[in-house]
């Protein structure tokens, strides 16, 4: 009997701690999910309360950021961007002068690597993105693409890096067939390797075809200008183009006076057209993001352009940043957007959709993006060529007064190819022009 009462109140006290095991769990569990879902109340709350945000977001170019907006915003409803595109030029001319004004800058603007420094000396009128948590994020790209808009110490970053612009050669395989020459890229890229032999090659299209080998002085001279260690200036700001960029000229002015290269300015109708027509063979260093371009003006080319690696190794032409002017009321807002977009994912996008190279090395080494294959380019293994190219990529200091130099040098070059301009009586001219205006700064 003492055996069975002992077992009987053992199992009364298992049965009661279980009891009182479950009311305590029960309570824990409830009291969790009421914590929960205050927590979750008060999230929505949150975001139900958030202030309406309307970003105005001014670009150049064809960047296809308007897609990506669209996600942006239906991943952040209460934000409202609102996307501005100009031209290069006018784009530059107006933020300037709107932040030298102190009024009519956009929440967010897009600088061109060639203004940059000049944009630099503004920096006041700039916030700066350390104070947004830019250093969070500087490791997502290239060292010497994210030096270029900081200052010397790196205590002010004006903006967050987008592309950057490793040069190759777009072709015209109709064309290089009726000249004779190969149309497989890479045995394109063999037969014309140095520039020796592209001067070459254009004596062979002209003669067998009647066209020019390149329709734009400018794109043979920014070619071989980007593929050097020095363009402009060094950095102490003293002008250089005569040990530097004379010999790119000259070479190019050669082969204007020879009719080897057309007349057309870069971003003219008549560039466009030309494009679209297949009236030249070859358009030598160009950049990723020249895809979109050529994609605008010849949409019925497709499967007649593809692209080899450039005579000499590439260059880099062009690249920007996005910055967030003072004026802008939201500067936590509009970081968050540029941050956003410019983040691997998004740049890997921006590839995809509009042949923007990515700033951001570890897209490099991702399958999906060594996979992408251009169809309108005859199925060209575009990221591969672009990656092969951005390993070639120099850091170049530009200056301030880089924009005024090359504007003065474009010049020149459609003047000898347009106006049959002495070439030399153009180059003095020039460097004349460009000292008088040096002085004066």
């Amino acid at each position: 009997m003492k055996k069975w009462f002992s077992l009987v109140l053992f199992l009364g006290l298992f049965l009661t701690l279980i009891a009182c095991s479950d009311d305590s769990s029960s309570e824990s569990d409830g009291g969790s999910d009421n914590s929960s879902s205050e927590s979750e109340g008060n999230s929505d709350s949150g975001d139900s309360e958030q202030e309406a945000v309307e970003l105005d977001f001014t670009v150049f170019g064809s960047t296809g950021y308007d897609v990506l907006i669209e996600e942006y915003q239906a991943e952040n409803p209460h934000v409202s961007i609102t996307l501005n595109e100009g031209e290069m030029e006018d784009v530059h001319n107006n933020l300037f002068t709107a932040v030298s004004a102190g009024s009519g800058a956009p929440d967010i603007a897009m600088i061109e690597i060639s203004n940059i420094a000049k944009f630099m000396q503004a920096s006041d009128q700039f916030y700066n993105l350390n104070d947004y948590g830019a250093g969070d994020v500087a490791a997502n790209f290239l060292d010497w693409k994210w030096e270029q808009a900081q200052n010397v110490d790196g205590t002010f970053q004006l903006g967050l890096p987008t592309d950057i612009g490793p040069t190759t050669m777009f072709y015209r395989t109709d064309v290089m067939e009726e000249a004779g020459l190969p149309t497989d890229r890479e045995e394109v890229a063999a037969e014309i390797d140095t520039w020796d032999a592209y001067y070459d090659a254009a004596k062979t299209i002209k003669e067998e075809t009647g066209k020019p080998i390149a329709d734009s002085p400018e794109m043979v001279f920014n070619a071989m200008r980007d593929q050097l260690d020095q363009q402009y200036f060094n950095e102490d700001d003293e002008l250089i183009i005569e040990d530097t960029v004379k010999e790119a000229y000259d070479f190019t002015t050669k082969m204007i006076e020879e009719g080897l290269i057309g007349q057309n300015a870069l971003w003219t109708p008549e560039w466009g057209t030309a494009m679209a027509e297949g009236s030249y063979a070859t358009m030598p260093g160009a950049p990723g993001w020249m895809v979109a371009n050529v994609k605008g003006n010849a949409e019925d080319a497709s499967g007649l352009w593809d692209i080899a690696s450039i005579p000499e190794g590439a260059g880099n032409w062009g690249g920007s940043f996005l910055t967030i002017p003072k004026e802008s009321e939201h500067p936590e807002e509009a970081f968050a957007f540029i941050s956003w977009l410019t983040a691997p994912e998004q740049q890997l996008k921006s590839f995809t959709n509009n042949g923007l190279f990515p700033s951001t090395p570890d897209i490099y080494e991702n399958e999906e993006f060594l996979a992408a294959t251009d169809d309108y380019f005859s199925g060209a293994p575009t990221a591969q060529i672009f990656a092969d190219a951005a390993q070639n990529v120099k850091s170049v200091y530009m200056g301030v007064n880089y924009s005024m130099v090359n504007t003065a040098i474009t010049e020149a070059l459609i003047n000898v190819a347009s106006g049959g301009a002495d070439p030399q009586k153009e180059w003095d001219k020039l460097v004349e022009n460009v000292e008088t205006q040096l002085e004066r700064q």
